[in-house]
């Protein structure tokens, strides 16, 4: 997402509940398999790219993971989160940024992205994204985006389309790919939107 685009995520989250978007999820049940998938202790860093007030840092934190960073460039989208936390919010660190201007200030053991990177539509910001996460990333990268048979847009935006060669051949220099499925997720008002969902583990330098 740009900066240009803060207003129109303030907005969204400012006059849309959760039934009213179309990421919403009650459990997140693919993300959370993934990260269970690579093995970790409780104690792992993670952090949640476009977070906003997904419902996956609940889970994590119902999990017993310890240290959950959430990133989103709207901050209404992160207080809806923490009001919805109540007294668990202290436990999480919150970063209101662009991901393309972030600056993470130590490495993750696993960086989680469902639904952002595919707002990265030039070139520009897909090769800024990917210089952060290289050098942000010491363990693993789970990513979602709409797949080729999935939206061409999302809440008014263009976005970008991948498929499992796609985005493995975008993520290729700094990254093995672990493994990558389809997933079809239902919106709260009944849609159908169809996800690439793959797993990578930062390669050796």
């Amino acid at each position: 997402m740009q900066n240009t685009n803060k207003s129109h995520w303030e907005t969204v989250y400012k006059n849309k509940t959760p039934d009213d978007v179309s990421w919403t999820q009650d459990t997140p049940q693919t993300s959370l398999d993934f990260i269970n998938s690579f093995g970790l202790n409780k104690s792992a860093k993670i952090i949640d790219i476009g977070g906003g007030d997904s419902k996956l840092v609940d889970c994590l934190l119902n999990l017993g993971y310890e240290n959950i960073t959430v990133l989103d460039i709207s901050a209404r989208a992160l207080d809806k989160a923490k009001i919805r936390l109540g007294a668990q919010a202290k436990k999480v660190n919150w970063v209101v940024s662009d991901i393309t201007a972030f600056k993470p200030e130590t490495t993750f053991d696993v960086w989680h992205d469902r639904a952002t990177f595919h707002f990265l539509t030039s070139p520009d910001q897909i090769s800024t994204y990917m210089d952060i996460a290289r050098k942000a990333v010491k363990g693993y990268l789970s990513i979602g985006t709409f797949s080729e048979n999935g939206p061409e847009k999302c809440s008014g935006l263009d976005i970008k389309q991948y498929n499992e060669n796609s985005i493995s051949a975008t993520f290729k220099n700094g990254f093995n790919k672990i493994r990558c499925i389809t997933k079809n997720h239902t919106t709260p008002f009944n849609t159908v939107q169809n996800f690439v969902f793959c797993s990578f583990k930062r390669q050796e330098n």
